[in-house]
């Protein structure tokens, strides 16, 4: 810590004082709120279209998209910028798949969690309890990555070393996490998305500038490999089946984020979600192409880095002046804090809610003190989460996009198909659901473990035909959900 850049560290320091600030003034209205739950798990479904699109946007961009994005994007030049860009249509596809009926179905059961739409949908123990496993184990892998590449910017930014940087970036995260719930979570992704955008374009008007304008830039990496200015990167790398996984992995199947898909249970009103799916997809496509693009380009600035992921916070004090860069580097810490915070507040719910009042204790919510326990509970829980979750960032990997990526998968082998037929076909059953998410996850772990790849794509392409097959086959070959269910979800 003896280079330690308190010319970054004073910007970074307010910013992260002000966002703990807007915590607090959170934790205020949730201690004067009737529903603890319904205000701390879903804010009291009170969101406005500009803040559904930031929060929706600032959930999805992570430490992927401002660290190992870029990372990769370094190494392999302006082909995985195209590649990027696939993630385009990411809000309006989970607004507009799960938006309305998600909301309404949301509203009419009281739910504020995924998992409570499922269990309403399937009125099954077994399907609550797999989803809610597979939620855990892959959010702790996904909140891994958000740790290790905030601890990375904190490293790269201010001079501080790997574990004192994670130890600072955890300690906000948890600690105005817990304090302000999912109304604290929303504002400050409504922030933290504004900060998003300035810090993209300060960054990507700095790297252009430095590297003598684009057509200087693009020479340069020509130069060092002429397969960095080419659609496939060198050796090849992003071939065609490669491509085709990605619009699976990183657009199609986000749908199946639960996450993400959270955020359809708390916006207002119908207004509020058109508003956010045009404003949160412009957003998206700036942000996504700005920062890989620094990363593409930022190897005509800084050749010879090793580590990928170091781009980002060595490109943006190389091209920034240093107070300007601890402002606008904020722009990326802002990115992976507001993925980890919405992460953290839906595994605490989901251990809370779907687990404990469920089915462990019923009663708790009408019985004398039940409310106050679980508000314990709630609190602890989300606290006790980020702990594990910064214990196992201490040794981090190289590249965390391919951790980031590992948790995606995950997610969307056990969620995607028993939240999207489950809204839409009428024929989805519990044994369907359950099948689908019990082979889709073993074949998946099978198949990253053993397989790696398939006919050149990504294993979560076989793994969500294979779930899908599976679901249907067992739907068709067993019971129908009861008219009570589709009353429910189709009639009323």
């Amino acid at each position: 810590m003896s280079d330690l850049n308190v010319s970054v560290m004073v910007p970074v320091g307010i910013y992260l004082i002000v966002i703990y600030v807007m915590a607090v003034m959170c934790s205020k209205k949730l201690s004067q709120s009737g529903n603890f739950i319904e205000e701390y798990f879903i804010g009291s479904r009170g969101m406005g279209g500009f803040v559904l699109a930031m929060t929706l946007v600032a959930t999805y961009t992570s430490a992927s998209s401002f660290i190992g994005g870029p990372g990769v994007a370094y190494k392999m030049g302006l082909g995985w910028v195209l590649l990027s860009m696939i993630q385009v249509p990411t809000a309006w596809l989970t607004l507009g798949v799960l938006g309305k009926k998600f909301a309404i179905i949301s509203r009419r059961i009281n739910a504020v969690t995924v998992n409570e739409v499922l269990r309403a949908r399937y009125s099954s123990p077994w399907v609550v309890i797999a989803a809610s496993m597979s939620l855990l184990a892959y959010f702790v892998a996904a909140m891994t990555a958000q740790f290790i590449g905030g601890a990375r910017l904190f490293q790269g930014m201010t001079g501080l070393s790997y574990n004192w940087g994670l130890g600072i970036f955890a300690l906000t995260v948890i600690l105005y996490t817990t304090v302000g719930g999912f109304r604290a979570v929303a504002l400050t992704d409504a922030l933290q998305g504004v900060v998003m955008i300035v810090g993209t374009a300060a960054l990507l008007i700095g790297v252009v500038s430095m590297g003598g304008g684009m057509e200087s830039i693009v020479m340069k990496l020509k130069d060092i490999d002429p397969a960095l200015i080419t659609p496939y990167g060198p050796g090849g790398f992003i071939s065609k089946p490669f491509i085709m996984s990605f619009w699976v992995l990183v657009c199609f199947g986000i749908i199946g984020l639960p996450h993400t898909a959270v955020r359809c249970m708390g916006y207002s009103d119908s207004k509020s979600m058109h508003q956010a799916m045009v404003i949160g997809t412009f957003v998206i496509s700036f942000v996504m192409l700005g920062m890989h693009l620094c990363g593409a380009l930022g190897r005509a600035i800084v050749p010879d880095i090793t580590v990928g992921d170091t781009i980002m916070p060595i490109l943006s004090l190389k091209v920034l002046p240093p107070v300007i860069a601890g402002v606008f580097l904020a722009g990326p810490l802002a990115g992976v804090m507001s993925t980890i915070d919405s992460q953290l507040i839906l595994a605490s719910a989901t251990i809370v809610k779907d687990i404990y009042v469920n089915y462990v204790d019923p009663k708790a919510v009408s019985r004398e003190g039940g409310m106050r326990k679980i508000k314990t509970m709630s609190l602890a829980s989300t606290a006790i989460l980020g702990v594990i979750v910064f214990l196992a960032a201490i040794q981090p990997p190289e590249l965390i996009v391919w951790i980031n990526i590992f948790a995606f998968g995950g997610m969307q082998a056990a969620f995607l198909w028993p939240l999207v037929l489950g809204l839409y076909w009428k024929r989805a059953n519990a044994q369907g659901a359950l099948a689908s998410m019990v082979v889709g996850v073993g074949s998946y772990m099978f198949m990253v473990s053993s397989v790696k790849q398939f006919m050149g794509m990504n294993v979560i392409v076989p793994t969500l035909a294979i779930a899908l097959v599976v679901f249907v086959a067992v739907s068709l070959m067993t019971k129908r959900s009861s008219d009570e269910v589709i009353d429910l979800f189709w009639n009323r």
